[in-house]
């Protein structure tokens, strides 16, 4: 079993669209120790239909859903500084695109990862886009079928595809009763590949439980403030607890082990003390 876990701090959309603010967000998360942040990256005329775009929203922006959902986007410039910045920071990012236009956007910058959303792995076209890239990609399963998950699978199998599969319940937030965490376990067996934990919850206790379980990557949401406007602060950790929750996985690593039965001098000495 792997030692390290790989943990993305999900930015998301918590920036608000403030490219200083998503920044200050790379430099806590790099500080807290994450290994990644992750964005998200959608072509607004693509993703929704012109109906739900000039439906009525109240935001910041104005009063429709296309002024609240233009407000969020970044573009170009906004992500080279994000490039820019996590560099300087020393951390990787990568962002889960929601078309494939935004995923053929992002092929400018060479990321590491990819990562499929789990709104999105029923499209089918987009995992076809990011399988041909052959980087190693995470696929979210929330809200997904056996058969829905069957098929993305096999995408990126047939393309010699690296990726994971992680675990995930679409539920902002998620309850710790409805976390079912063992279905890490299920996964793996099922599909013979690594299964990460992709979490909603507020707290720790989920995540913890998932890397007790085997879990080889973490995605939380993460904000600078869970009262600032959008729709995912709510189910996200603020900078002291993201701190508090890598250096709990870090722990939590060393003591899972590695499962095989191994008596060290320490139990030994027990043993002699015990069993004489």
């Amino acid at each position: 079993m792997s030692c390290h876990v790989f943990i993305t701090a999900e930015i998301g959309i918590n920036h608000n669209g403030d490219p200083a603010l998503a920044c200050k967000m790379i430099q806590e998360a790099a500080e807290a120790g994450c290994d990644a942040v992750k964005f998200q990256k959608r072509t607004i005329d693509k993703v929704y239909t012109q109906e739900f775009l000039s439906s009525e929203r109240k935001s910041p922006w104005g009063n429709t859903q296309r002024a609240q959902k233009e407000g969020l986007e970044l573009g170009e410039k906004e992500y080279d500084r994000i490039h820019a910045c996590c560099r300087e920071c020393g951390i990787k990012w990568f962002a889960s695109c929601w078309d494939v236009e935004s995923q053929k956007f992002l092929r400018k910058y060479d990321l590491e990862y990819n990562k499929i959303a789990s709104p999105v792995l029923t499209n089918l076209p987009l995992l076809e886009c990011c399988a041909e890239e052959g980087k190693h990609t995470f696929l979210s399963t929330g809200m997904s079928s056996w058969e829905e998950i069957d098929a993305a699978v096999e995408i990126f199998r047939k393309r010699n595809c690296p990726f994971e599969l992680m675990h995930c319940v679409s539920i902002y937030p998620t309850l710790p009763e409805e976390a079912n965490l063992l279905m890490i376990e299920t996964l793996r067996k099922r599909y013979s590949c690594k299964v990460g934990y992709s979490g909603h919850e507020t707290g720790h206790l989920a995540t913890l439980g998932a890397v007790a379980l085997g879990a080889v990557s973490v995605e939380r949401h993460f904000t600078l403030d869970r009262n600032m406007y959008g729709s995912d602060q709510k189910s996200s950790i603020e900078p002291s607890e993201l701190r508090e929750m890598v250096s709990l996985i870090r722990q939590m690593e060393k003591a899972r082990g590695t499962g095989e039965r191994v008596l060290t001098e320490k139990e030994l000495a027990v043993r002699r003390k015990m069993r004489a």
